[in-house]
């Protein structure tokens, strides 16, 4: 009897972990104890006050980047810089677009070009003439920086702790740097500085006998403006950064006071060489990420747009000596750096080389590619620039033959030839003998399947 017993009330009964007790006139004093929440860098990321103007900016460099990788598989197309659209849409998984290829390139009337084939009538795309001639003025910049692009490498070596780098890390972030896409036999086999350790290892010849300009940081030049034109002490800028809040970010009690101390903490510099880290001497653990700080500083500054993308900055770690989480470091510090996790990716930006969403000191790659940017924002509008002068005529003059003309083939052909008279920027004569194509199409009379 006792054993029924037993079962009935074990069934009947709800675990341990559903029996609390509720309010009543009884247990109104009785506490319970609350978990407290976990404070990762996940929840720092998602409570961190949004800047909105970086994130539209980085919505807009994701277009961009979508139609820069459509770019590179076009142009690897044996048969001409064309491609049918039907190929296009096989590619999409290929550069990360989620939207159907048709309607991603009718939004961007100023960047490609859509045309029939001539002969298998199907419908092809290539790059408009604007676009192609702002890649082509991207390269020519990027060559003509080429003593810039060395300097920018010999800084990084010099912050290296063993004086040399991984060639796959820079490959990484050879855009952010404007290096060229040769970079390893341009630059790196190209002058006597750097020495090829190995297949990906490259290593500065003479780390101790550089230029002393090489070993100044970018911050330093701050500080001395700060110095100079604010008439601040030394004991506050010499080891100070710039920090600029992003609008609605909430000062709890007590962060002016440690702001203040952390700005005074001395630390490494990145040049300077690094003794060793003791944590357990005072301050030690501050003082290391504040020199992880710095050079993760250093490294923006050395961008062309002032930002780089967080995966990429993990290749670094070893050869900078900085074996840090750099996500939770970046969360730490909302008025030196900022992330943006849109267009589908974590990208960290200096939030002090921008104003709203322009940078303060444009170089001149990033006005190239700034107005690469402007023509995608276009989007459909001013798209009757597109069309030529005998375009417009001719869309005049059938405009005033359609009240006459059926809905037949007339129409239809006259809409054929007028797409077709857009491959020719010289047609303003009407003289076929005088024109040059401007692409050759292949003996087969397709495009490439």
């Amino acid at each position: 009897m006792s054993r029924v017993l037993h079962r009935f009330i074990h069934k009947t009964q709800p675990p341990f972990h559903q029996n609390y007790l509720k309010f009543g006139p009884f247990n109104s004093t009785t506490q319970r104890r609350w978990k407290k929440p976990a404070v990762t860098a996940q929840t720092r990321l998602e409570d961190r006050t949004r800047d909105l103007k970086l994130d539209n900016l980085m919505k807009k460099l994701h277009k961009l980047n979508l139609i820069l990788r459509l770019h590179d598989l076009m142009s690897t197309r044996r048969r001409g810089p064309f491609v049918s659209v039907q190929i296009m849409s096989r590619w999409t998984h290929i550069v990360g677009l989620n939207v159907p290829i048709g309607g991603f390139i009718r939004n961007a009337r100023h960047v490609f070009d859509v045309f029939p084939h001539p002969v298998k009538r199907n419908v092809c795309c290539r790059l408009t003439s604007k676009m192609s001639l702002l890649i082509q003025e991207e390269s020519s910049v990027i060559k003509d920086m080429e003593l810039d692009n060395v300097r920018r490498i010999k800084k990084l070596l010099i912050i290296s702790v063993t004086g040399s780098l991984h060639i796959h890390a820079l490959r990484l972030i050879k855009r952010e740097l404007g290096l060229p896409d040769d970079f390893r036999q341009s630059i790196l086999g190209k002058y006597d500085d750097f020495e090829l350790v190995d297949l990906e290892i490259v290593r500065l010849v003479d780390k101790g006998d550089v230029d002393g300009d090489l070993k100044v940081a970018e911050v330093e030049k701050w500080r001395e403006k700060e110095y100079r034109e604010k008439w601040l002490s030394e004991f506050e800028t010499k080891y100070a950064f710039p920090v600029h809040f992003p609008t609605g970010f909430k000062i709890k009690a007590g962060f002016k006071g440690k702001l203040r101390d952390w700005q005074r903490l001395p630390y490494i510099k990145p040049y300077e060489k690094e003794d060793g880290f003791r944590a357990a001497s005072r301050g030690g653990v501050e003082r290391f990420e504040k020199r992880a700080v710095g050079i993760l500083h250093e490294l923006l500054s050395l961008t062309v747009e002032k930002m780089v993308e967080i995966e990429r900055l993990v290749h670094f770690k070893k050869d900078f000596g900085i074996p840090v989480n750099f996500r939770e470091l970046i969360l730490k510090h909302p008025g030196i750096f900022y992330i943006s996790t849109k267009g589908c990716t974590q990208v960290v930006f200096l939030r002090e080389a921008y104003c709203k969403d322009v940078l303060v000191s444009p170089n001149p790659v990033y006005v190239v590619r700034r107005k690469m940017l402007d023509l995608v924002l276009l989007g459909s509008r001013n798209t009757r620039e597109l069309r030529s002068q005998s375009e417009v005529k001719e869309s005049v003059v059938n405009d005033d033959k359609k009240q006459d003309q059926d809905l037949g083939g007339v129409v239809k052909d006259d809409f054929v030839i007028s797409i077709l008279e857009n491959l020719d920027d010289d047609d303003d004569d009407g003289n076929s003998e005088d024109r040059e194509d401007d692409y050759v199409f292949p003996d087969d009379g397709g495009c490439q399947t």
